[in-house]
């Protein structure tokens, strides 16, 4: 019999097996790394996924607090606060736009995840993602929502009630896009105009996203 390795990631082996190798060496770069993408952050790391960058040009405000992992950290940059907290995470302090993206090699890294607010930073990113031929998922409207039992993985051009996903698909569109890639997004209907938000719901899109990254990489269809 094999010797039982006990550490952080035991359970991990355990739930993985052969496919464990495969996750622990994947390179996955998460763009922005607030709700959503600090949960995606927390779960990919503790799941054994510990090649990460993470990008991200704000710092923790108070108003965070209500359901951003990290956030306690007031006033520190949001990726420094991830990598100091997680061994071998890699932080980029930059804002992500098509600048920045031009200079940046997409390419270097087995999947790409957006969690990022900004509407033609998400735009320059599915581009460039789709361009450099690299795994891609994109977080679509998480804030003013109450139920997670409303999120659902689609196709961006087949969401049901998310303002967000409307206005992505119209850029997409006016880009001469054809391509196709899976979003994290919610059939409930926005409870207020107002950015109100739940942790329960932005935390469950970063999961979602992890579990939906997890699961492509070990099935090596990335």
């Amino acid at each position: 019999m094999s010797e039982v390795v006990v550490d952080r990631f035991s359970r991990s082996r355990l739930l993985f097996g052969e496919d464990f190798a495969r996750l622990q060496s994947a390179k996955i770069l998460i763009c922005g790394c607030g709700g959503v993408g600090g949960a995606a952050i927390e779960a990919l790391y503790r799941s054994g996924a510990v090649s990460l960058s993470v990008i991200d040009c704000d710092r923790f405000e108070i108003t965070n607090q209500n359901r951003q992992l990290g956030s306690e950290h007031v006033g520190e940059l949001k990726c420094e606060v991830f990598a100091r907290k997680f061994k071998g995470v890699i932080p980029i302090v930059a804002r992500i736009d098509e600048e920045f993206l031009s200079k940046f090699d997409l390419a270097q890294f087995d999947f790409v995840i957006d969690a990022i607010d900004d509407v033609g930073a998400k735009i320059a990113l599915a581009l460039r993602c789709s361009e450099a031929g690299v795994g891609f998922v994109s977080s679509m409207g998480g804030a003013k929502r109450l139920d997670p039992a409303k999120i659902e993985i689609r196709s961006i051009w087949q969401t049901q009630g998310d303002p967000l996903a409307r206005k992505i698909r119209y850029e997409l569109r006016k880009h001469g896009f054809a391509g196709d890639f899976d979003v994290v997004c919610s059939s409930e209907p926005p409870r207020v105009k107002s950015m109100g938000s739940f942790m329960g719901v932005t935390a469950s899109f970063g999961l979602f996203i992890a579990s939906y990254v997890v699961r492509k990489l070990i099935s090596k269809q990335a």
